[in-house]
């Protein structure tokens, strides 16, 4: 007996429904990254090894799928490294490439080899998918797909205030409200490691701060003690975690606390502008919080942090989040390019727009008409009316084979199709029409040569 076959855990497939649901979130974001200035490219799923590797700190790096090289792989391997068993020799004998982590890195790398075609600043979107070999849990895949956009070759804060508006603006045009754009500053998490004297701890500290909502303050306390920040350090720094008041008031807290720290009184001092733009612009929908404790993990950070939050209520983490990356590209060797970008998390969002029954009711009709199947000669006399109701615009089709009409709506009845057409051996005879509208049973009558009248009401 064939065995039944599977497909790897934190992957899916999907059904006609859910890629229906899935194209809808994509429509919007991508007429949103449009309107607002940003043009599309397309990287490899895969890239050099080298090109991922040591971007993303140690935890990142731990879960970038790598790819074997092929052929007799394992043959080239000389026997000293081959019996350490040590995977951090052995890997870069046996693997020369890895799929994608993110699109931020592919996207600097690919400014760097085509920085003589670009013009700066250079605003681009991407919706491709990316991997991770992270735990497979609600809302967390190990394939899903990113969509981004970042602006590179610029260094204007008014990038980060735009960046928030486009939040604002797809998550009001998929209908949800309510959602938190959370703020921080990688400046003030320097600062704040800094001022509390873990200046030289400052990506152990910032790694162990962003799982402070999975993990506790306890636990957060336990892992930067386990990294050696000392417990004085992390006593000077504990008040700040719980801030509370508006974010002008928690910023006023902040400038005080890191008065002494020039880079922190920056990364303050840019946030009071980000904070004082929306407030002047106002959003439709989304609030914008600050939150000290955002650190999200990534090492390229550099300038603001951002992330989002579903509506209260909804078990969900984020749904975006980005920041601003002022030398990612030195590490291809093309510095000063300062960049911002954002990404949503459309697997999240897909989750939230189901649980809290947000989607369009019509997505789930991919046919607006079907014409049922009496036998050849209706068939073909249906597939010329079809042409002309395609070449309307509108979505139709014919049941393919002639069985029996119980078959045939029920068919109909499954895909949700509004409209069912029969043309039987009378109806042919007549050159007639017969038009059943499956919600509330009516039928109408049309000629052939009205068919115009059918494209009104299916265009009405």
């Amino acid at each position: 007996m064939a065995q039944k076959p599977s497909i790897p855990k934190g992957t899916r497939d999907f059904s006609p429904v859910a890629v229906g649901k899935r194209n809808y979130i994509f429509d919007i974001v991508k007429k949103h990254f449009r309107t607002f200035g940003f043009q599309p490219i397309e990287t490899p799923s895969f890239e050099n090894s080298e090109t991922l590797m040591g971007k993303y700190g140690d935890e990142g790096d731990r879960l970038i799928f790598k790819i074997l090289n092929s052929g007799d792989f394992i043959s080239k391997v000389d026997d000293v490294t081959y019996s350490s068993k040590k995977s951090s020799s052995l890997t870069p004998k046996i693997s020369e490439k890895a799929l994608r982590y993110d699109l931020t890195v592919p996207f600097a790398r690919y400014v760097v080899m085509h920085q003589n075609e670009i013009d700066f600043p250079f605003k681009r979107y991407q919706i491709q998918p990316v991997w991770r070999a992270d735990r497979p849990q609600k809302g967390r895949f190990r394939e899903f797909y990113q969509c981004d956009a970042d602006v590179v070759g610029a260094n204007s804060l008014l990038q980060e205030v735009e960046l928030v508006q486009l939040y604002d603006a797809v998550f009001t045009d998929l209908g949800l409200t309510g959602t938190t754009i959370k703020l921080n500053n990688r400046k003030i998490l320097a600062g704040i490691a800094e001022v509390i004297g873990a200046k030289n701890n400052l990506i152990n500290f910032t790694v162990a701060l962003d799982k402070l909502d999975k993990i506790g303050a306890e636990g957060v306390k336990a892992e930067m003690l386990a990294k050696g920040i000392t417990e004085t350090a992390i006593e000077k720094a504990a008040p700040l975690f719980s801030l509370k008041g508006s974010n002008t008031e928690q910023l006023s807290i902040l400038a005080e606390f890191l008065a002494a720290s020039e880079m922190g009184s920056k990364g303050v001092e840019e946030l009071v502008f980000i904070i004082d733009a929306i407030a002047a612009l106002e959003l439709h929908s989304a609030s914008l919080a600050i939150d000290v404790t955002l650190a999200r993990g990534l090492n390229y950070y550099t300038g603001a942090i951002f992330e989002v939050a579903a509506p209260e209520g909804v078990k969900m983490g984020s749904i975006g989040g980005g920041g601003r990356y002022d030398d990612l590209t030195g590490i291809f060797g093309l510095k000063d390019v300062s960049g911002v970008g954002i990404s949503f998390g459309l697997d999240r969002i897909y989750l939230v727009l189901e649980e809290l029954d947000l989607f369009p009711k019509e997505i789930d009709r991919s046919l607006q008409v079907l014409f049922v199947n009496f036998g050849e000669k209706e068939a073909l006399a249906s597939l010329g009316l079809l042409t002309q109701l395609r070449a309307a615009g509108i979505t139709a089709d014919i049941y393919p084979s002639s069985s029996k009409l119980q078959k045939q709506f029920k068919f109909a009845n499954n895909r949700k199709v509004p409209f069912v057409v029969t043309i039987g051996a009378n109806e042919l005879a007549s050159q007639n029409l017969v038009v059943k509208n499956m919600e509330n049973g009516e039928q109408t009558t049309y000629g052939f040569k009205e068919l115009d009248k059918l494209i009104a009401l299916l265009l009405g």
